[in-house]
């Protein structure tokens, strides 16, 4: 029998992880390399790696692959970072690698969608070890199934890559891949300041994330990492409200596994009415701030 390895950029990925290990059905062990998960998890045994930040991905590739050698399957919550250190695990590893996974079949078969979301393939990997990216909509939080033991390990970075210096934004919101609620807007919103006003304030009332459009990105309105859709990042948020947003194909296949998708949008003709369990057909500008009112009371 095969064993997995997880691998946990930040904390909070282990348990979402841990669902996909027991939709695999192979026993597995957790490579946490920033900060400490749940231990108690089902885990075989869990390697504390506690580095104060994620090497760039050069470095940490190796690292991983060095741990990861006498595993039969390696994966990691799907974003930009694990795609990218992943891919670069898999070369050193002379492996194949799949994206986005979204169910189970076999060890070595799993379905992903494609085309933005628009056909869900079902894929098999005939080498191993098998290095995947995982989308945790797809799998149930794993439950609570005993302690397992933890282990410091040493992990060592050679990179070619050195990072400067990096610049904390700030703010008390969730992650935006985590979050239950996502209040995301589009290019309507003009400039940085209206968006943060307007998007930032449903979503602070609601104790959510903020997320934004790839158009709203390349307007400068907001910036890269609040991103959502196909090449930004995939969120299954329970609520997802989109102010302002017409609905691409891309930013569709971001939302897909949202449990409610709320669309607000002064065309009723936009696409994203489609696919939304509510829709509004009203100005975003008159909209969203009268939501806010009644949502602070």
């Amino acid at each position: 029998m095969g064993r997995l390895l997880l691998v946990a950029f930040e904390p909070h990925e282990a348990a979402a992880c841990a669902g996909f290990a027991h939709a695999l059905g192979l026993p597995f062990d957790v490579l946490a390399l920033s900060g400490e998960p749940d231990a108690d998890l089902g885990a075989g045994k869990t390697m504390i790696a506690n580095l104060s930040e994620i090497p760039p991905a050069d470095g940490i590739a190796k690292a991983i692959a060095e741990v990861a050698r006498d595993y039969s399957h390696i994966a990691a919550i799907s974003s930009m970072q694990s795609k990218d250190v992943l891919a670069r695990v898999a070369g050193l590893l002379d492996a194949a690698m799949v994206t986005d996974a979204t169910a189970v079949q076999s060890p070595t078969i799993f379905q992903r969608p494609m085309v933005a979301g628009s056909i869900i393939a079902t894929v098999e990997t005939l080498c191993e070890p098998v290095v995947l990216t995982i989308r945790p909509a797809g799998f149930l939080t794993a439950q609570r199934r005993g302690v397992s033991p933890s282990e410091p390990v040493q992990v060592t970075v050679d990179s070619k890559a050195k990072r400067l210096g990096a610049t904390n934004r700030g703010g008390a919101r969730p992650d935006l891949t985590q979050a239950r609620i996502v209040v995301s807007g589009g290019r309507p919103l003009r400039d940085a300041a209206t968006f943060e006003k307007v998007i930032g304030g449903l979503a602070d009332a609601l104790s959510g994330a903020v997320g934004a459009t790839r158009a709203a990105v390349d307007s400068g309105i907001a910036p890269n990492e609040l991103q959502v859709g196909q090449t930004g990042k995939i969120v299954a948020p329970e609520l997802y409200i989109a102010a302002g947003i017409s609905g691409s194909t891309q930013h569709m296949a971001g939302i897909k596994d949202s449990k409610i998708i709320v669309a607000i949008n002064k065309d009723p003709d936009a696409p994203i009415f489609e696919a939304a369990d509510f829709g509004l057909v009203m100005d975003l500008f008159d909209a969203v701030p009268e939501l806010e009112r009644k949502v602070r009371g």
